[in-house]
């Protein structure tokens, strides 16, 4: 038997015997399920904008200084509808929701597509620390009321000319007058609403619960914001001796060296490795 299978048999070991199971998703979830920000998908939803503006991808293209807000609402509204809207159930969520659909999970997760909602992972084990793309709010956090853009993104995206929306239709603050923004976490004026509060409640409820063996089951997280998952994953996984660390990320996937013994590390494919562990249900 090669080791690629021993260490699935391992982890999926740990994972029935389990009592809780905590997920940490960062976006290589995402990617492996297809979300992904780069090549022929990006083409795809960005040709014209790619040959306008000289996008590279996704990602970098978020960060690009538009001159008008009617230019910034008009990538955005594409970004948003490809990335939120026109996605739906994808293969990889629904898989990993089969696998823990029994256990007493947490979701703990840094991508802002609504990915766990969407695949029906129950709303009150998630706690998606990071925003999400479809709320908007203050630009400069007024108010700390979120506000559904499924409505404006569609009519964005339907009444955008030479890339562009119509004045008219950039969003302002119904408190302040100023301008809105999505709600993602990229500065200091992100809006942490009730719900928000309330997701993190529970995430808290969950860890003070733990009383037994729990399996910290991060995917694709890497170091873009480490502080938020992977290392409170490893410093969880040291302090508890009934912890198991399972990771799955194609470049980060080594354990430190004071959780050896009590991590799995996976730098496979991502649905093979569902796939494998789901068949032995």
């Amino acid at each position: 038997m090669d080791k690629f299978v021993l260490r699935l048999d391992k982890a999926k070991k740990a994972i029935d015997e389990s009592d809780y199971v905590l997920i940490g998703a960062g976006a290589g979830l995402s990617t492996a399920a297809g979300i992904e920000y780069t090549g022929e998908r990006f083409e795809r939803y960005f040709k014209d904008f790619i040959e306008k503006y000289n996008f590279t991808d996704m990602y970098s293209s978020g960060f690009y200084p538009f001159k008008t807000s009617e230019e910034k609402w008009a990538y955005w509204a594409r970004h948003v509808f490809a990335n939120r809207y026109d996605v739906g159930k994808t293969d990889v969520y629904q898989k990993l929701l089969k696998l823990v659909e029994d256990k007493d999970y947490f979701v703990l997760t840094t991508n802002v597509e609504s990915q766990f909602w969407i695949n029906g992972f129950e709303d009150e084990r998630i706690f998606a620390t990071q925003g999400d793309y479809g709320l908007l709010q203050c630009e400069k956090a007024c108010h700390n009321k979120l506000y559904p853009n499924k409505e404006q993104i569609f009519e964005w995206m339907d009444k955008t000319e030479d890339f562009k929306i119509p004045s008219g239709l950039v969003p302002k603050c119904p408190v302040c007058g100023g301008e809105m923004d999505l709600n993602l976490r990229k500065d200091s004026f992100f809006v942490e609403d009730e719900k928000w509060h309330e997701m993190n409640r529970n995430y808290s409820n969950f860890l003070t619960g733990v009383d037994g063996k729990i399996v910290f089951l991060e995917i694709g997280v890497g170091f873009n914001t480490p502080g938020i998952i992977r290392y409170p994953f490893e410093q969880m996984t040291y302090d508890n001796s009934d912890a198991t660390l399972i990771r799955l990320n194609k470049d980060y996937a080594d354990a430190i060296p004071q959780n050896k013994e009590k991590t799995i590390g996976f730098d496979e494919n991502v649905e093979d490795i569902l796939d494998y562990w789901i068949s032995r249900i």
